[in-house]
């Protein structure tokens, strides 16, 4: 070990170690044993002026030093205790009466900023994102059991002034969604395109749904089942000008799509959507990079939900995501038409 080399651990780092703090930063080497430990090893504490760090276990490997047995930093247990940390506090979050987010962190055994850092790695949204999601789906669930709008307003853990926090959940009013969409307007028209029929659908905020399928019957009843008591109206000649651009997108899914979207989806949801958007035409993903691209490395399986979850065909390109493998794992729309949809970017 060249000891001129070696980087003395500083102030804020020595609190980290001294204090048995979680840190997945750095790791720290001992001159005297030659042993490098994760932040919070159970070890014995050295003395300072024999610790070094290293942003990295491969960093201290290369400098001659080897890994510790009693917390294995190496070994990827680790990441299961982790995995526990943050399932202990999603269950606290959960709750209807969750505690605030510095509580949270306390009850684990972490800072708060560790906290936010290795929720988010973990879950790929921020404890503050995961909360208000589920806020949102304990609104949605007691809206859809028939409660009123401002019981479920309270038991969701809404305060009273949170008529626009409630309606940027639901993407509606709530009034509007206890109904099933009652009272919501959406105009709708399709279109013969070179994939079968497809449906675009608006409301004020922009498209809201882009649907493809065999026959109008397929793509209306798609509709239908998302806003089952929504106003749907079809208008042909207004939206006119919007079908020709989405008939445009499916001929050429790599062209840019200018249109305004009415995007609904949780945090996580919204995240890959914005991820899919970001890739390449022609240069498909697996759900692991997805996964990686949204700071959730393991929640590949959340993504294909995700991916599941779009309403907006091609335009939000979903058809983009692949196995590991480069295989097709599924489709809203169908194989075939994510088939042809990469053939075209691929320009096959």
């Amino acid at each position: 070990m060249n000891g001129e080399a070696l980087q003395s651990i500083d102030d804020v780092r020595w609190v980290t170690v001294s204090g048995r703090g979680r840190d997945d930063r750095f790791v720290f080497a001992v001159r005297t044993t030659s042993i490098y430990c994760r932040p919070g090893c159970p070890s014995r504490l050295p003395a300072r002026r024999n610790v070094f760090v290293f942003d990295d276990a491969a960093a201290a490997r290369a400098a001659g030093f080897r890994a510790c047995k009693r917390c294995a930093p190496d070994d990827v247990a680790f990441d299961a205790e982790r995995v526990r940390l943050i399932r202990r506090a999603c269950g606290l979050l959960d709750a209807d009466d969750a505690p605030r987010l510095d509580a949270v962190a306390r009850e684990i055994g972490l800072s708060r900023f560790h906290f936010q850092r290795v929720f988010r790695r973990m879950t790929g949204v921020t404890p503050g994102e995961y909360l208000r999601a589920r806020r949102a789906e304990r609104f949605r669930t007691r809206l859809a059991s028939g409660a009123t709008v401002t019981a479920a307003t309270h038991d969701a853990g809404y305060g009273s002034s949170s008529g626009a926090s409630a309606s940027d959940a639901l993407g509606m009013t709530p009034s509007r969604y206890r109904a099933g969409g009652r009272g919501e307007r959406l105009t709708y028209a399709t279109a013969a395109c070179s994939l079968g029929r497809v449906l675009v659908a608006t409301t004020e905020r922009g498209v809201c749904a882009i649907e493809l399928g065999d026959d109008d019957d397929a793509v209306i009843a798609a509709l239908g089942r998302h806003v089952p008591n929504a106003d749907l109206r079809r208008d042909d000649s207004a939206l006119l000008a919007t079908v020709d651009a989405v008939v445009a997108l499916v001929d050429d899914p790599a062209a840019p799509f200018g249109l305004p979207l009415d995007v609904r989806g949780t945090a996580f949801q919204q995240r890959v959507w914005n991820a899919l958007r970001a890739v390449r035409p022609g240069a498909p993903v697996s759900y692991t990079t997805l996964a990686r691209a949204v700071g959730s490395p393991q929640a590949a399986q959340a993504v294909g939900a995700a991916c599941a979850a779009n309403r907006l065909a091609v335009a939000i390109p979903c058809h983009r995501a692949v196995r590991e493998d480069g295989g097709l794992a599924g489709y809203r729309w169908g194989l075939e038409r994510k088939r042809a949809l990469l053939a075209r970017e691929r320009g096959a």
